[in-house]
């Protein structure tokens, strides 16, 4: 069972229609804190939490890992939910949430992706993505390098500053250093599984569900093509840029991103039926 945890703004409503929001690689549920309080009383945040974490534990190690096996935990929140679902994703949750959404098309009352990490689709945009493409493989090696010797910590030093900015990891607290660095064998799990990913942009066009694509004004050329791609594949998205933010911007930039996350919800509600087909 997906370990999760449930931010309910009013304790009269005992059904709120539920916004699912997935973190990104090495944080966890209190990554969307702040979004639970902008939400209104009509939704109920359900956060669940990807393996790696402290409060899932490791892959099982069944089998070589895919992005199948990280969304089944999502897709099993979303099947026990009586009413469609709106879906939030940062980077590597963004990612797993477009994996649950083709799985699980008609239950999906809208989408919303932070920057998701989609490295697939690099791999069929010629020359204009291998650039991008060489750069994520050289961040996947060095975290991938760091952890077979052993060192973790150089590892994830390497993996904060990347996404964050050069002197990033110096600036986080000490208890967020440490469970970085206990997350950090997971991190060649996750890139792995995220280049591997089979799902193709034709496969994205098929998915009718109002789709809202935010991107860092200063997001890494990887992930700023990607959020471009995504925004023309998908036939219901629109792309939104963040003013001054980097790829961390739901952290960085939460007042802004939750703002645009809630409106985009609010405007799918608008004009959505949130039941489930018979």
């Amino acid at each position: 069972m997906p370990h999760v945890s449930m931010h309910r703004r009013s304790p009269t409503l005992s059904d709120p229609t539920p916004v699912i929001a997935l973190h990104c690689s090495g944080a966890g549920a209190g990554q969307w804190r702040a979004l639970g309080e902008a939400l209104d009383a009509r939704h109920g945040l359900v956060t669940p939490e990807h393996y790696g974490c402290d409060s899932v534990g490791p892959w099982t190690g069944a089998h070589a890992f895919t992005l199948a096996d990280e969304a089944a935990r999502t897709i099993e929140v979303i099947d026990r939910s009586d009413c469609k679902v709106h879906l939030v994703g940062h980077s590597y949750g963004g990612a797993v949430a477009l994996r649950a959404a083709i799985e699980r098309p008609s239950r999906i009352a809208s989408l919303s992706l932070y920057e998701p990490t989609a490295f697939q689709l690099l791999k069929t945009m010629s020359e204009r993505g291998m650039p991008a493409l060489s750069e994520i493989r050289a961040v996947a090696a060095r975290a991938a390098q760091g952890v077979i010797t052993g060192d973790y910590r150089g590892a994830a030093v390497s993996f904060v500053d990347y996404w964050s900015g050069p002197g990033a990891w110096a600036a986080l607290r000490p208890a967020v250093q440490a469970a970085v660095t206990r997350w950090m064998p997971k991190a060649p799990l996750d890139f792995r599984a995220l280049i591997d990913e089979p799902t193709r942009a034709s496969r994205y066009a098929g998915l009718r569900i109002p789709t809202l694509i935010l991107r860092g004004e200063r997001a890494p050329a990887p992930t700023q093509l990607i959020a471009e791609t995504l925004r023309v594949a998908m036939p219901d998205a629109r792309l939104e840029v963040v003013t001054g933010a980097g790829h961390m911007g739901p952290l960085t930039h939460s007042k802004d991103v939750n703002a645009a996350i809630v409106q985009h919800i609010e405007g799918a509600e608008a004009w959505l039926d949130l039941a489930i087909p018979a």
